[in-house]
């Protein structure tokens, strides 16, 4: 696979264009643009921010749903030397407002509604904006997306550094506001073809992407792994099961950027069938070995990579490799990426555990330069003194290398002296031929501190009891890792892309005991 030279996003969209010209690069919903396309679409666009006063290092908000205009904005505003701030179409208009204002914005490029929220209306309500909107639903003096296709294309003009800023993702955490992490070009486009490395990407490969692109996980990772190997992102408007399935089986995809949700949906609908996935071939995901096994063995995506990362590591800055076998794939999250170095520290003394023993994740090389806007008091507790990423995991490192996730420790069960973590059980619970999706969090417990409170969805057709599952855990774990409570339900709380959300466990495990 040819590397890039480009450590410029507006750059690699003109060298792959040189050298891909009429492949496709995005497929979306009734729309394929190929390379050249694209190039042209993000030349004309920083056209017209040019002419908008836009200058290098002005920040841009983009607030959209995956689709090409995602992809071209992002481009053209990475042509004009300005910076991309993602914002999320969950956000709501309180949420929306906070967002404009921290991130000192000039412009922003927005779609006029998505999924029953009107975002016109909610800019209408807010400080007069620059505003170019995707959609009939306009005011005087805003400008349809569709103009800025208008003017000519801008030339290439002197590169942007390697180390400015090309994005900036909030991410949520534990704060009351999310933090606002910028990204750099050199770090996207050289990390995200690390990425594709793993995955095994060549130019005749198709990927769907069912997380947005306001995500990292989407924008730093897939977008920069797919483009750079010039290979084709199949962008889906948001996850839905069905459409993901006629999507795969339309487009022949190869791979799959997915979630243990998504995967679980996918394989519970009634319209699946092996077939329909046999295309698949390797992609991206997270969680416990048995959801990467059942991504592998039944969605069908038999070389799929185990993950490991953040937003503020550039999506991920572990990857097993596809090539390896399936039970090593399951069982870590692989090496680090080239330029990333891991260490594990102790969670009382910080200081390094030797191999195999559990500890604090930290994490350096490919790593956000520091939390701006809002979120620049957390800096310190962040950032280690010698440039280190403090992830919040629990983690090991294997002595030849590869890393293990164990939990978060705001996540982590204390129970009766022992570290349990939810990830751990619900991998236990996964096992189970019946179980489609399961979730694990704590419960208060005088005697022991915390007991175990689990929630599993079961699979249609299948009949299932508490015994059984209690029967299961014995069997097959240790005993620490039985849950103290079993709940079936009909769903859990996920992210519109289908992440478990385990915080929201919370108040549902505290009605059980009540």
């Amino acid at each position: 696979m040819i590397v890039p030279g480009s450590r410029d996003l507006g750059l690699l969209a003109r060298e792959q264009a040189a050298r891909y010209g009429a492949r496709p690069a995005v497929i979306g919903i009734g729309e394929t643009i190929d390379y050249a396309t694209l190039a042209d679409r993000a030349a004309r666009i920083a056209s017209f921010f040019a002419a908008r006063g836009i200058r290098r290092g002005d920040r841009i908000g983009l607030l959209m749903n995956n689709r090409p205009e995602w992809v071209a904005t992002f481009f053209g505003a990475a042509m004009a030397g300005a910076v991309i701030v993602a914002f999320s179409t969950w956000s709501k208009r309180d949420e929306l407002a906070y967002l404009i204002a921290d991130s000192g914005i000039k412009l922003i490029v927005s779609l006029d509604e998505f999924n029953g929220q009107s975002f016109a209306a909610d800019l209408r309500s807010m400080p007069p904006l620059d505003v170019v909107l995707l959609g009939p639903d306009r005011n005087p003096g805003w400008t349809p997306w569709s103009a800025m296709l208008d003017g000519p294309p801008a030339v290439a003009g002197k590169p942007t550094r390697p180390e400015d800023d090309a994005i900036v993702i909030y991410t949520s955490g534990s704060s009351s506001r999310p933090k606002s992490v910028p990204l750099s070009h050199g770090g996207i486009i050289e990390n995200g073809f690390a990425i594709g490395e793993r995955q095994g990407y060549t130019e005749a490969d198709r990927v769907l992407l069912p997380p947005p692109l306001f995500w990292s996980y989407g924008s730093a990772n897939a977008m920069s792994a797919v483009l750079t190997h010039g290979a084709a992102l199949v962008l889906q408007p948001r996850f839905e099961p069905s459409q993901a399935l006629d999507l795969i089986e339309r487009h022949r995809c190869t791979a799959i950027y997915t979630l243990p949700a998504i995967t679980a949906a996918l394989i519970s609908h009634p319209d699946f069938r092996a077939d329909r996935t046999a295309s698949l071939r390797t992609g991206l995901t997270i969680g416990t070995p048995q959801d990467v096994v059942t991504a592998a063995e039944v969605l069908g995506a038999r070389e799929i990579c185990n993950v490991y990362g953040q937003t503020e590591t550039y999506g991920n800055c572990c990857v097993t490799w596809h090539h390896w076998p399936l039970e090593r794939r399951a069982a870590c999250q692989g090496p680090p990426l080239p330029g990333v170095t891991i260490r594990i520290v102790d969670e009382t003394t910080g200081a390094p555990v030797p191999a195999g023993a559990p500890g604090l994740i930290e994490v350096s090389g490919y790593v956000m330069r520091g939390y701006i806007g809002g979120s620049t008091d957390q800096n310190g507790a962040a950032l280690t003194p010698d440039g280190y990423f403090r992830t919040g995991d629990m983690g090991e490192l294997s002595d030849i290398g590869d890393i293990r996730f164990i939990g978060r420790t705001t996540e982590m069960i204390k129970k009766g002296g022992i570290n349990i973590s939810p990830a751990e059980v619900e991998d236990v619970l996964m096992r189970h031929p019946a179980i489609a999706l399961a979730g694990v969090t704590s419960v208060p417990d005088p005697i022991q501190g915390e007991l175990i409170a689990a929630f599993a969805i079961v699979k249609p057709g299948y009949t299932v009891t508490e015994a059984d599952i209690v029967a299961h855990c014995r069997a097959t774990a240790s005993r620490y890792k039985v849950p103290d409570f079993i709940s079936f339900q009909e769903s859990l709380p996920v992210t519109a892309t289908g992440k478990l959300m385990r915080r929201d466990l919370k108040p549902m495990a505290k009605a059980l005991i009540a």
